[in-house]
Formats: structure tokens, C-alpha cells, sequence
């Protein structure tokens, strides 16, 4: 196999978990390869990992893992081994399976996804929210009446919810390549955008990618009320604002980093602007 020569750096947990001989026995297979992250399956046999090498944002993984993942057991790949190498994070991770809800879009996998949001969701926290909508409105993109209105109208709706919904951890890349099934349960997978807010992002991108495939949104929102028990009007506020923290944050990526690591990124910026612009003009 032509493996990368970072996997050197945590070759002796690969080889543990394996059972390999050593690293040539290895076959490997290329899940995916950002600008900053690339992640492969190292198997020998029946047995196999996942290792993921992570820079900028991607490097924020290891954090997350020890802050959110592990204390709180949050249905995650287990972390086998953790290393720094020339600046980056490399993880190796429990292999959790091979089908994602990207390559098997299926209604029932969306449903079962949202009953994984509202397990991941009812871990307790005892933190403020890290959510603050003033230092991510003041981005260029938005222009200066999206950002007046932005503050007008987003602002005491999230002041609101803030006192009414509890603080929990959001995802923060809830969609389908990111969701992961071995056939008999589903994991969440690629933790580095994970961050405490009452808002319900993670269940926006999830019917947003549903939608875009023709699947039924208020089916999958009524799943996850069940599911979590709460109250069906705060979903639909911690929804709308949910929305507008994920188009918020992807903005503020693209500008800060994604039109270096990413430079395709750049295209996404009018779209998301113009989705933003109509999730305020929605907000009641």
C-alpha cells in the first residue's frame, strides 16, 4: 500500500489494534482528503482502523474528544491513540462501520440519525453557551443591512432561548457523510466543529441535506421531538436559530480559513448569505 508518511507517527497503535506485522501488511483505503484533514481505513484482515491526520480547524478533534466525547460518552468512534505530529492532530479511531447516510440516503436512516441527535443532546452540561451572535455577525459578507437585522431580530430571539433551553453540545457538522452505520447502530463521526449553544443547528443541517434529497422534514423533526420529549414550539425556535448559527459559523470558516484550505469554498459564500438573509426574514 502507499501509505502517508505521517502514519509513522502512530504506527504502534495501528499495528496493536490490527493485529498486523507491520505497517506493509497494512491495505489502505482513502476515506477523504480536505485541505486540512485526511482521513484513511487501515485493515489487516476482518480487523481495521480509521486514521485521521487533522491541521487548522480538523485539529480542534483532539480537543473536542477530551472535552465533549469521552467524559460524556457521546455515541462517537472510541479513541485509541492520539498524537501531535508537525503541528498536526493524528487520531486513531475504532473503525465504526463502512455505510454512511450520504451513500444510503434512505428516510430511516434520517429518522434514526435524529434519534442519535436527541441521545447526543441529553448529555448534561454544566457550561455557558459558546455561541455569541455579535462576534459572528460582524463578518464582511453580510453586508450592513443583513447585520442590522441580524442583531434586531436574531439577537433577543437567541437572548430567549438562551434562558428557556438548556446549553448542550452541538456537533456542528451534523450531515450525512458524517453519520455512520455498521448496520446495526448509527455513530456520529468528525467532532473538531463541536461547541456548547442551546440553538438546534445539528437537526437544521440534517433536514436540510434530507429535504435536498426529496425526504419528508417534518417527519424527521417529529422524530426527534419524540425522542428527545421536548416541546414542539422551542424546537421549532431552537430550529430557526439553529439555522442561522450554522450558516453564521460556515461563514466565518470560509472567511477565516476555507478560502485557504479549501479554495472551492469561496463559491459557497452568496448561497449561504442568501440563505441566511431568509432564516432572519423567517424568525417570529
Amino acid at each position: 500500500m502507499s501509505r502517508p508518511v505521517w502514519l509513522e507517527a502512530v504506527a504502534a497503535a495501528v499495528l496493536k489494534s490490527t493485529k498486523a506485522p507491520d505497517l506493509e501488511a497494512l491495505s489502505g483505503e482513502l476515506l477523504r482528503q480536505w485541505g486540512s484533514s485526511e482521513v484513511w481505513r487501515l485493515s489487516f484482515g476482518l480487523r481495521s482502523v480509521i486514521v485521521k491526520r487533522g491541521t487548522d480547524t480538523q485539529y480542534a478533534e483532539a480537543a473536542a474528544y477530551e472535552r465533549f466525547v469521552k467524559p460524556m460518552r457521546m455515541p462517537a468512534p472510541e479513541l485509541i491513540d492520539l498524537t501531535d505530529s508537525d503541528g498536526a492532530a493524528v487520531l486513531v479511531l475504532a473503525d465504526v462501520g463502512r455505510s454512511t447516510l450520504e451513500q444510503e440516503p434512505t428516510l430511516d436512516g434520517f429518522l434514526a440519525a435524529a434519534e442519535l441527535l436527541a441521545e447526543i443532546r441529553s448529555k448534561p452540561v454544566d457550561e455557558p453557551s459558546e455561541f455569541h451572535l455579535d462576534e459572528l455577525a460582524a463578518i464582511d459578507p453580510l453586508g450592513e443591512t443583513l447585520k442590522q437585522k441580524l442583531v434586531s431580530r436574531a439577537g433577543p430571539a437567541l437572548d430567549a432561548l438562551h434562558r428557556e433551553a438548556p446549553v448542550v453540545v452541538v456537533h456542528g457538522d451534523f450531515v450525512p457523510k458524517n453519520l455512520v452505520t455498521d448496520g446495526r447502530r448509527w455513530t456520529a463521526v468528525d467532532w473538531p466543529n463541536a461547541y456548547l449553544a442551546p440553538h438546534l443547528s445539528d437537526l437544521y443541517t440534517l433536514t436540510r441535506d434530507a429535504v435536498a434529497l426529496g425526504h419528508d422534514r417534518d417527519a424527521i423533526v417529529a422524530r426527534y421531538i419524540d425522542a428527545s420529549g421536548n416541546d414542539p414550539d422551542l424546537v421549532r425556535r431552537q430550529l430557526g436559530l439553529g439555522g442561522i448559527g450554522f450558516t453564521l459559523r460556515a461563514l466565518h470558516w470560509i472567511v477565516n480559513e476555507g478560502r485557504r484550505t479549501v479554495p472551492e469554498s469561496k463559491e459557497w459564500i452568496d448561497p449561504l448569505v442568501a440563505e441566511l438573509a431568509e432564516l432572519v426574514e423567517e424568525l417570529r
